[in-house]
């Protein structure tokens, strides 16, 4: 099968979570649910298995291709992902503010709704470029590809449940189809346009930084009592799975 047809397929896969998530009711309770505790561990796993390694792949090619020294290079992509960190919690911040103010003024505890569809749109973006770098990864392998796709399935399960318990009614109704069509048009335009290297070592970087924010803020949470043996198991498995991928390439 070509390697388009497959993407596509795990591009839908993407769709169907941000479509059917708020089905996930038996999510929402404390202490954290097993699967969520799970999910986290293999989201940690990716953050320090794929994520980290790969920025140091990534600094390789921005050192090529500026002919910047090699500590130049990778300190410039340190700081694209650390504005990714950096913009993930701005917004993050600003929903939780959002929330309290809202919550001295209604009972429901919500953000405001601007404030909420700011943070919609900044996770349309990461989920485009997540949906982009499909078709560009750094690892072409199908183990590789598999990986990125399990981590960052797992990843939006948690992140828009997440997102959806802000505001169930507006995600609902608009906000889920926002999420829908980034997707959707991060692999198109991945398909169709194939961006320098030193792009998408910049895009990666972003993404990454966004990504471990996420991970620290949605699936490490003090206040909802997650299980330590699912995550473990989580972050175990992932472990075992990206080891074999490297055993096996160098067999």
């Amino acid at each position: 099968m070509e390697q388009p047809v497959i993407t596509f397929a795990m591009a839908l896969a993407f769709c169907a979570v941000h479509f059917f998530v708020g089905h996930l009711e038996w999510l929402a309770r404390t202490p954290r649910s097993k699967w969520l505790s799970f999910a986290g561990g293999v989201a940690v796993g990716y953050v320090f298995l794929h994520i980290l390694p790969e920025l140091g792949s990534h600094s390789v090619t921005f050192e090529r291709a500026t002919g910047l020294p090699a500590m130049m290079a990778e300190s410039l992509v340190n700081t694209l992902a650390l504005a990714g960190l950096v913009l993930f919690y701005g917004l993050e911040r600003a929903l939780s503010r959002s929330r309290e103010d809202r919550g001295e003024e209604q009972a429901d505890g919500r953000p405001r709704e601007p404030v909420f569809w700011l943070h919609v749109g900044a996770s349309a973006l990461l989920v485009a470029l997540i949906s982009y770098l499909l078709n560009h990864r750094e690892d072409q392998t199908a183990l590789g590809l598999g990986l990125y796709f399990g981590a960052m399935t797992l990843h939006f399960v948690t992140a828009d449940f997440g997102t959806r318990t802000e505001h169930p009614e507006a995600y609902d109704s608009k906000a889920r189809w926002v999420l829908v069509m980034a997707t959707l048009v991060g692999w198109l335009l991945g398909l169709l346009f194939v961006l320098p290297q030193i792009v998408i070592a910049c895009l990666f970087a972003f993404v990454a930084g966004g990504v471990v924010l996420l991970v620290l803020k949605e699936e490490l949470p003090a206040e909802r009592r997650s299980f330590f043996l699912p995550f473990f198991g989580g972050a175990a498995i992932y472990a075992g799975l990206v080891l074999a991928e490297i055993a096996s390439i160098n067999s």
